[in-house]
């Protein structure tokens, strides 16, 4: 096992596992408090690297394009501090880093690991429930249900319709940015694929304005887009209309018909579809129960 603590976090590495903790330094963001302990499966590591520095190092992880709904949501706009696939590395330690590295890069190598994108999120994303107040409203979501409930901060014209509930099946998107400078940032949640109006405006839209709670709406879009399809996914063939009943009479003289080649691909993508039910199952996103269920409604179409 490779283990390496530093101030602003403890990264351990079992061959199978690496695990992330938050340390207690002032420099570690809110976010990577409150998102607590990340454990990043081997078959979602698409690299490592370390990097030295003048005054200290820093250790980074590459995850595959799709794996974890927190990084798929945020796009790479996370600040250092709120990042919790970066590990500033004291230069004492630089030694421990590159040994670290190694066995990280050892693993992936020994596994056969991947680095390209995955179809499913092997990473379950928060934990639910989760509640985040910031900017001009709250926002709960159980799973289920999103609740946003405005403050006095609100746009009279949001305010004005009251506090909002969408059932997660009618939200087609989630979209979240971060206050940049004096552009405001927002958290929304899209339904029904209608134009939005200005996040202020929107009663399915948190604006943020660069406040300290503000990275937490990213925890609650990744908790949102961890139950949604995942991007990569392959689509289902859609369902081949019958054709209509034929005019009673003598059958022609034909060649003995031929199977349709889209049966093939039909069945290619149920044996993708069953795979990536696989996957969702292992990352925990589905229970054991909804994994049978669903693993047998996807059987009695082969």
């Amino acid at each position: 096992m490779a283990e390496i603590i530093q101030k602003d976090g403890t990264w351990t590495f079992d061959g199978d596992t690496l695990r992330i903790v938050p340390g207690g330094d002032r420099s570690v963001g809110l976010l990577r408090r409150t998102l607590g302990e990340v454990a990043v499966p081997l078959r979602a590591l698409a690299g490592i690297s370390f990097e030295a520095g003048k005054k200290a190092g820093r250790l980074r992880l590459r995850l595959r394009d799709g794996a974890d709904p927190l990084l798929a949501i945020t796009g790479g706009k996370l600040e250092d501090g709120a990042d919790p696939y970066r590990l500033t590395v004291a230069n004492d330690r630089a030694g421990g880093a590159e040994y670290f590295v190694d066995e990280v890069r050892g693993a992936l190598l020994l596994e056969q690991v991947e680095s390209g994108p995955v179809t499913g999120y092997l990473l379950p994303g928060p934990a639910l429930p989760l509640t985040v107040g910031a900017g001009d409203g709250t926002v709960t979501f159980d799973g289920e249900r999103i609740r946003l409930e405005w403050n006095w901060k609100t746009e009279e014209s949001k305010a004005s319709g009251g506090d909002r509930t969408l059932a997660l099946a009618d939200v087609d998107a989630v979209e979240w940015l971060p206050a940049i400078g004096l552009e405001n940032g927002y958290l929304r949640f899209r339904t029904g694929g209608t134009p939005a109006p200005a996040p202020k405006h929107d009663p399915h839209a948190v604006e943020l304005w660069g406040f300290r709670k503000d990275p937490l709406m990213a925890l609650v879009a990744a908790a949102v887009v961890a139950r949604l399809p995942h991007p990569n996914a392959p689509r289902t063939a859609p369902a081949l209309t019958p054709p209509p009943a034929a005019t009673p009479g003598p059958a022609p003289a034909t060649a003995p018909a031929t199977v349709p080649a889209t049966d093939a691909v039909d069945h290619d993508v149920l044996l993708r579809r069953l795979r990536e039910l696989g996957e969702l199952h292992q990352a925990g996103i589905l229970t054991a129960e909804e994994f049978a269920t669903a693993k047998q409604a996807v059987l009695r179409q082969l």
